[in-house]
């Protein structure tokens, strides 16, 4: 796919900020929580629209389009782009909302929302709208985002509300001002520490109608979001999440090459790049760097033209989620691999501070435990390969 006029400017702002993202990034990891400046200026460079619809100011880019500037900010900085990426893709729930939602939230400029997803909150019927009282972990990029997202769940007799049609609680997700929530300070983490997903809380907060959505396939989307990558919702997100990994990889890869190219390690007279087991290390790390990458894409597009030539006008086909689902975990679980593959070629500098390598090794592997692309994942698309029921929520789009 060749690059559009509106990805090359994207990756023209990311160079144009990066000295900003690094020379923040140890603040950020210190902090637990992603630099405000950083943050502001990624907003200000438009990076935040990348997923937003067209007709409502963003630039509504193919997933491959948006992964290759995530992947461009990862390289920087893993916090960076993690925030970057969830806090465009939690907006995109607006998808869901009445119209008067979506125009609120768009209505000073693209928004950006925090959110976690489980547990659910529990939510009382008020006169227009809902009485919501909860806390949820993990909502990335919580201390910036204009706007906070929470599922919840109605309450009766003490218990969840059954949806009579299907016989689960009818989960619907809350839209509220940042400054209407509170933060819990719990994010004390191995990796990924600068991305601020501390949990959120509420008590007895009224949400009116027009900003809360059900959770389930796109059947009637609000204006503006007819397009085949909000069919996709929330696996276009759940691609920008993965490759975060593949950026953080492709860094420990291309570090690892200028630190062979000078060393000779302690004891030896034959430095790093004249090392065979070096040499086989650091090509095994960048074809799975490559092999990680290459599967996300080639799933992005395979979903991307079956939601928008398939017919069904709703949702991806069982065969593109599963395809999706197995990169997303293949990737992050290969990218996990690489970064052992060069801390094995560099030896002892991957275990120093001062170097970035420790770093990068703590975040590939925190990301493989995210929920969406740890090993369970693999499970759950074999589940659908042998026409089982599925059991992950994100798949039932």
């Amino acid at each position: 796919m060749a690059t559009s006029d509106a990805t090359e400017h994207l990756l023209s702002a990311v160079d144009r900020i990066r000295p900003l993202i690094m020379e923040n990034a140890a603040n950020a990891e210190a902090n637990r929580q992603l630099s405000g400046v950083v943050y502001d200026a990624m907003y200000q460079a438009g990076l935040f629209a990348m997923l937003a619809p067209k007709a409502r100011g963003g630039f509504e880019l193919h997933p491959v389009e948006s992964m290759r500037v995530l992947e461009a900010v990862a390289r920087i900085d893993s916090a960076s782009a993690w925030n970057l990426q969830m806090n465009q893709a939690v907006s995109n729930f607006a998808a869901w909302l009445p119209a008067e939602g979506a125009d609120e939230l768009f209505r000073g400029g693209v928004p950006t929302s925090a959110s976690g997803f489980y547990p659910t909150a529990t939510a009382t019927r008020a006169d227009g709208g809902w009485r919501i009282t909860g806390q949820v972990p993990f909502a990335s990029g919580c201390h910036h985002a204009k706007w906070l997202a929470m599922p919840a769940v109605e309450m009766e007799h003490g218990y969840p509300k059954s949806d009579p049609t299907t016989g689960q609680p009818a989960i619907f997700v809350g839209f509220f001002p940042r400054t209407a929530g509170s933060v819990k300070e719990t994010w004390n983490t191995v990796g990924m520490r600068g991305t601020g997903s501390a949990d959120i809380a509420v008590h007895d907060l009224f949400v009116p109608d027009r900003l809360t959505g059900f959770i389930g396939p796109l059947k009637s989307p609000a204006p503006g979001f007819e397009g085949p990558l909000y069919r996709m919702f929330p696996l276009h997100g759940l691609l920008g999440e993965a490759i975060v990994s593949v950026g953080v990889a492709a860094a420990a890869v291309d570090e690892a090459v200028r630190l062979c190219k000078a060393k000779t390690a302690a004891y030896n007279a034959i430095p790093l790049r004249e090392q065979q087991l070096a040499q086989y290390h650091v090509g095994k790390a960048k074809a799975r760097v490559e092999a990680a990458r290459d599967t996300l894409y080639r799933a992005a597009d395979a979903a991307y033209e079956d939601v928008a030539s398939g017919g069904r006008g709703v949702s991806l086909s069982i065969e593109a989620k599963i395809r999706v689902q197995l990169a997303l975990s293949f990737a992050a679980e290969t990218c996990g691999e690489a970064i052992r593959y060069v801390n094995d070629a560099i030896g002892a500098s991957s275990i120093r501070l001062e170097s970035p390598f420790e770093r990068h090794f703590r975040d590939l592997h925190v990301l493989m435990q995210h929920s969406d692309k740890s090993s369970a994942r693999y499970a759950s698309a074999g589940r659908l390969m042998f026409g089982l029921e599925n059991d992950w929520v994100w798949l039932s789009f």
